[in-house]
C-alpha cells in the first residue's frame, strides 16, 4: 500500500516524498524569492493574480504558500487569508511579508491533507504546488473539496505541454525531482475527475513556451 505523502512512479523514475521535500525546501527558503519571485517569475505571478475579483471578507486559502510571494499581490483588500505550507522555514519567510493590519493565519500543513471543512474557502490559490507535492491527485482532490460552490481556484504551475513529455524532459524528470519538483505532470489528468464539478474559466501560457500556465477554475 502506498503511504500518503509518497509518490512512487517506477515508469517515470520520479520518487517524491514529504520528508525529502521538507529538507529541500528548508535549503530553498533563503534563496527562493531570488529565483521564483523576481524577473519573469515575478511578472508571471502578477499576471496569475492580477484580474482576480477579490471582495472584502472573502475566505482565501494559499495552498503551498512558500515564502509568501503571493501575499503582497492580494494584500490591502480586507480579506481573511489562510496560508499553509509543509515547510516551517518557508512559513517563517512568509510571515516577514505580512503588512500591518492584514488578517493572515499561517499553518504548517500538508497540501495533500487539508485540515479544513468542505467548502470553506471562496478562493483557493494554488501556485507552484501541484508540481511539487508527492501526490498531485490527492492535492487536487483536497483543493476542490475545500472550495465553496461558486468559488474559484487559481493555479500558476508547470505542466507537460498537451500531456506530452519530450525525450529530453523524460531524461531530466527524475533528476529534477530530486530538487523537489516534477516537470512532467499532466493537468488534463488532474482535471478529468472534476469535469462535472469545475469549469475552466481561463487557461493561458505565462512562461517557457506555455510550460508554466495560468489556470482559473470555478466550482459549479
Amino acid at each position: 500500500m502506498k503511504k500518503r505523502g509518497v509518490r512512487n512512479e517506477k515508469r517515470t523514475g520520479v520518487y517524491m516524498n514529504n520528508s525529502w521535500n521538507r529538507i529541500i525546501y528548508k535549503l530553498w527558503a533563503p534563496l527562493y524569492d531570488r529565483v521564483f519571485n523576481s524577473g519573469a517569475f515575478a511578472g508571471a505571478r502578477k499576471k496569475a493574480l492580477s484580474d482576480l475579483d477579490l471582495k472584502p471578507g472573502q475566505q482565501v486559502l494559499l495552498v503551498g504558500a512558500g515564502t509568501g510571494a503571493d501575499l503582497p499581490l492580494i494584500s490591502g483588500r480586507s480579506l481573511s487569508v489562510t496560508a499553509i505550507d509543509l515547510s516551517p522555514a518557508m512559513l517563517a519567510e512568509a510571515r516577514s511579508k505580512v503588512k500591518e493590519g492584514e488578517k493572515i493565519t499561517f499553518l504548517e500543513m500538508d497540501a495533500q491533507d487539508l485540515r479544513f471543512g468542505d467548502e470553506t474557502f471562496d478562493v483557493v490559490i494554488a501556485n507552484l504546488i501541484l508540481s511539487v507535492v508527492p501526490d498531485a491527485e490527492r492535492c487536487m482532490q483536497e483543493i476542490v473539496r475545500v472550495t465553496s460552490h461558486g468559488g474559484k481556484i487559481v493555479i500558476f504551475d508547470k505542466f507537460a505541454s498537451n500531456g506530452r513529455v519530450s525525450p529530453v524532459m523524460k531524461v531530466l524528470r527524475p533528476l529534477i525531482s530530486v530538487l523537489g519538483t516534477d516537470i512532467g505532470r499532466d493537468f488534463n489528468l488532474l482535471f478529468l475527475p472534476y469535469k462535472e464539478q469545475l469549469s475552466i474559466k481561463e487557461e493561458s501560457p505565462l512562461l517557457m513556451r506555455g510550460m508554466y500556465r495560468k489556470i482559473v477554475l470555478e466550482k459549479n
